[in-house]
């Protein structure tokens, strides 16, 4: 039996939750210390992942299955395909940064009477939503990928409502009633949507007999499952609404500002760079996958959800006071361009949308935990409080603009090549709705260059006078993901030759080709 690469690559960070959390709580630096190690040690196991896995190989690789409820036809089944194995990457790659930028974020306060928080809680949290996001990405079972889909909610509650952001413009008092009211909200919108996506996987259980992801899609290709019209279509919009609450898509996205305004900024980043890829990969995997005609029925009208979440986030951004919500709502906008290229029925637009998912999550981090950085020094989060920090701050300044460069698409850094194909893959066969698209585009460019104009240029103003440049942790956790930025702006040949295999099998699953140029004879 050869070895469960992909079960150890969830189970690192799940045992490395468990220790964490059983460091005595006198040893806080020790606890953080240990889940570095372990999220170090699962990025190395990521990326024996990533030199193991064949892109030119079969579908699913590194697979692995065992029988769990034979009963009821569950089975612990895993596999990875170049979209899989491209965001384990990204999860196993971000989550080191983010406990890194989050050293001293579960800290204790002194509030008016001393009050303690749990530091190892607070690691071993991040760790446990790594083993669960993981496992997400790499179930081919749909009951093993939905109980992950669900169970990740459970941390990231706690994450959001018990370790908020300190730097609240009301204070302490009003920062935890805005803290729990967005763990809430938060929950109950994922819960809802999980429910009626398990009230669809119940049905598919009836309708295919099993829940293996490969069985039935296998079948659907063979003709030996055939699905009602209506039974496909009423079991994919249980699924995809699920998917467009995690994603988020307008208008099922109002819980996200809440949240990433409220968390501290790593769990900010912990939300939209890793989590809510599980989201738009789920669309690529289980929509397309299992109920294909379902989704080119639904098609135009998800098309016109997301071109409203592009422009609609768009120009939420452009009028924010505060620099999280801000981002969020950029984010929104962002989910907007993915979910347009996965629903374009492109080779390109489904590459540049599974490249968007891996750029976005680098550039969001980047340019949030650069904020982080801003907003801990400054104690505020909005942008009115900042201004000239360039100058007393070059550095910070510096990789605040590169990230702020990449969230608008600059030429160069890696977001441009994503949001160019998912335009163009989206134009050649939707024109009207790829020109109503870039409109984003133009509106990315104000609200990040006004943002870096009213909170780096201008006179100085005296409470960032003496605001410290980045320090040695913090300029471990920023400088390799602009390195990241510039590399895959300059050269994405090598997550493309991993992801375009499996997006030409995903069109192949929803028996669509990318439209023939038109030419116009020679006369």
């Amino acid at each position: 039996m050869s070895f469960p690469l992909l079960t150890a690559t969830a189970a690192l960070p799940a045992i490395g939750a468990v220790f964490t959390a059983a460091v005595p709580a006198a040893r806080r630096n020790a606890a953080k210390s240990l889940a570095l190690v372990f999220s170090l040690a699962t990025l190395a196991l990521a990326i024996v992942v990533l030199i193991r896995f064949n892109p030119d190989g079969g579908r699913y690789q590194l697979t692995e299955s065992h029988s769990w409820i034979k009963d009821f036809g569950v089975r612990y089944e895993l596999g990875v395909d170049g979209i899989g194995v491209a965001l384990v990457a990204l999860t196993a790659l971000l989550i080191p940064f983010i406990i890194l930028a989050g050293w001293h974020d579960a800290d204790p306060l002194e509030t008016g009477n001393k009050r303690w928080r749990p530091t190892q809680g607070f690691f071993a949290l991040i760790l446990a939503v790594e083993a669960m996001v993981i496992l997400s990405f790499e179930a081919t079972d749909v009951f093993l990928f939905y109980i992950f889909f669900e169970a990740m909610l459970i941390p990231m509650y706690f994450l959001i409502g018990g370790f908020g952001d300190r730097a609240h413009e009301h204070g302490e008092e009003a920062a935890s009633t805005q803290r729990s009211y967005a763990a809430v909200k938060f929950l109950l919108y994922n819960l809802v949507g999980g429910l009626i996506m398990l009230a669809a996987v119940i049905g598919l259980y009836v309708v295919a007999g099993n829940f293996s992801l490969t069985e039935i899609a296998e079948a659907r290709a063979n003709g030996t499952l055939d699905m009602a019209t209506n039974t496909e279509r009423w079991l994919f919009l249980g699924f995809f609404f699920a998917f467009a609450v995690k994603a988020p898509l307008w208008p099922l996205h109002t819980w996200l500002p809440n949240a990433m305004g409220e968390a501290t900024t790593p769990v900010a980043v912990l939300i939209t760079a890793v989590v809510d890829k599980v989201g738009t990969f789920a669309m690529l995997r289980f929509c397309l996958q299992l109920f294909p005609e379902a989704s080119k029925w639904a098609t135009p009208v998800i098309l016109v959800l997301a071109v409203i979440s592009i422009i609609y986030g768009a120009l939420l951004a452009v009028g924010q006071r505060d620099i999280k919500r801000l981002v969020a709502y950029a984010s929104i906008s962002h989910f907007g361009f993915i979910i347009l290229g996965i629903f374009a029925m492109t080779s390109q637009g489904q590459s540049g949308a599974t490249l968007y998912m891996v750029n976005h999550g680098i550039s969001t981090a980047a340019l949030m935990l650069v904020a982080g950085f801003l907003i801990s020094r400054r104690g505020s989060r909005l942008i009115a409080d900042y201004g000239g920090v360039q100058k007393v701050a070059p550095v910070l300044a510096g990789t605040f603009l590169i990230g702020g460069l990449a969230t608008l698409s600059l030429p160069g850094l890696a977001p441009f090549v994503s949001e160019f194909l998912v335009l163009v893959g989206t134009f050649v066969r939707y024109p009207a709705i790829g020109i109503v698209a870039t409109l984003g585009i133009v509106l990315a460019a104000l609200y990040t260059l006004v943002l870096y104009q009213r909170t780096m240029t201008g006179p100085v103003k005296p409470e960032v006078a003496a605001m410290p440049d980045l320090r040695a942790r913090e300029l471990v956790v920023v400088a390799p993901l602009i390195v990241l930025l510039i590399f895959l702006g300059v050269y994405p040949k090598p997550v493309t030759d991993i992801v375009n295999p499996a997006v030409k099998q995903t069109l192949s699953d929803v028996n669509k080709k990318d439209p023939q140029p038109e030419v116009e004879a020679a006369k």
